[in-house]
Formats: C-alpha cells, sequence, structure tokens
C-alpha cells in the first residue's frame, strides 16, 4: 500500500533536520507495520489509520536518529537520553500516542505480548524455623 504521510507531515510533530528520503525510509517501516497489523481493520478509518502511521514514524525516528534527550549536563558536556530500547512504543512519546489512538488496542497488546516474561514475586515471611 501507498504511505499514507508524507515526511512534512512527521516534520509537523517532530523536529529534525533528516532529509526527506531519509524520512521516506521510517515512513517506509511505519507504513507497513500499521498496514499489517491495523490496516484492514474496520473500525478504524483512514483519518485514524494516517496519525498512527505519521505518529509511529516519528517514533521509529526518535528512536533511533533523533532520540529524545531528558538531561543535559554543561561540565563534563554529556545527555541522558529517554526512553530504552526494551519500552516499546513507550520510549518515547510519539510512541505512546500510537497506542492512543489505536482505539483497537493493538499495539498496545502486541508490545505487552512480545518479548515480556512475567514474573512471580513471593514473600517470605519468616526465615526463623519455629
Amino acid at each position: 500500500m501507498a504511505n499514507r504521510v508524507i515526511p512534512a507531515e512527521v516534520k509537523e510533530i517532530l523536529s529534525t533536520d533528516l532529509t526527506d528520503p531519509t524520512i521516506t525510509a521510517y515512513i517506509n517501516a511505519a507504513n507497513a507495520t500499521v498496514t499489517s497489523l491495523v490496516g484492514s481493520n474496520a473500525d478504524l478509518t483512514t483519518a485514524q489509520l494516517k496519525e498512527i502511521e505519521r505518529w509511529l514514524s516519528a517514533h521509529l525516528i526518535a528512536c533511533t536518529r533523533e532520540r529524545q534527550i531528558a538531561k543535559e549536563n554543561a561540565g563534563q558536556a554529556g545527555a541522558t537520553y529517554d526512553g530504552k530500547s526494551d519500552m516499546g512504543l513507550d520510549a518515547t512519546l510519539y510512541g505512546q500516542q500510537v497506542k492512543l489512538l489505536d482505539t483497537t488496542g493493538t499495539f498496545a497488546t502486541l508490545e505487552s505480548t512480545v518479548g515480556l516474561k512475567s514474573a512471580s514475586i513471593y514473600a517470605v515471611t519468616s526465615f526463623d524455623d519455629e
């Protein structure tokens, strides 16, 4: 399927100096993902699919080429970036928006079932042998 968004539309929500061809590469990936996961879902309008694709494109860029800075240091110049790769869509505000825009819950459900392991916690009430 043809891309739903163009680089100028991604630049409306993401400040970047990336070239249009570079942004288009991210849009291509977002388009393939959106089309595969929710593109045929009748519950989503064309406008919703376009917005999901736009915000997912921004998320992909923000996770790689335009990482979001959480903290900058002046002394001993340095920066700390938001998010970690294991956070999935929660790693950026753009990814969080994807989950909000996807009213089918597909992106949120996919993220919670891929690559995550469950954990259990057991409380020990006492170490004494009484």
